[in-house]
């Protein structure tokens, strides 16, 4: 999740495995309660605007290597 502060800057917020069935529009409910609740000032900003969300998805390929 991505915010703008009182001056301007972007800050992330991550969330580690979130559910399979999230909605756009549960993420933005809870982005507009992060900046409603003011629950975070990161280096003393408050988080002013909700600006973009996106799921990142990692697939890791493991390899058997044999080091002879």
């Amino acid at each position: 999740m991505i915010f703008s502060t009182d001056f301007g800057k972007k800050v992330s917020l991550f969330v580690t495995d979130p559910r399979e069935d999230l909605t756009e529009s549960e993420i933005k409910a809870a982005m507009d309660i992060i900046v409603q609740k003011n629950i975070f000032a990161p280096g003393g900003e408050d988080l002013k605007t909700p600006v973009e969300a996106k799921l990142v998805q990692t697939e890791t390929t493991e390899y058997d290597l044999v080091v002879a």
